[in-house]
């Protein structure tokens, strides 16, 4: 399954995410969840000393910060490429 961090549900909800992005990472990660196959998509894991594993999807300038679990996708950011990376942590 697929579950969106409350703050990426607001910036859907206000608009703050074109709509077309939206249905974009949508459609991904339900591709994603089928197949469970991150080589599908421009997926990369993110370096860094966390505590668990967490992966960029990337779609034009926008990109999609999240981490699987038992087999279920959370995203917990959505954001444009130049403060994506600043914004999540």
């Amino acid at each position: 399954m697929i579950f969106y961090e409350k703050s990426v549900q607001k910036a859907f909800k206000k608009s703050e995410i074109p709509k077309r992005i939206i249905i974009l990472f949508h459609n991904a990660f339900l591709s994603l969840d089928l197949t469970k196959d991150l080589n599908l998509f421009d997926v990369k894991k993110i370096k860094g000393n966390y505590d668990r594993d967490y992966y960029r999807l990337r779609k034009g300038k926008y990109r999609a910060i999240f981490y699987t679990l038992k087999d279920n996708f959370y995203v917990i950011y959505i954001g444009k490429r130049e403060e994506v990376y600043d914004k999540w942590q």
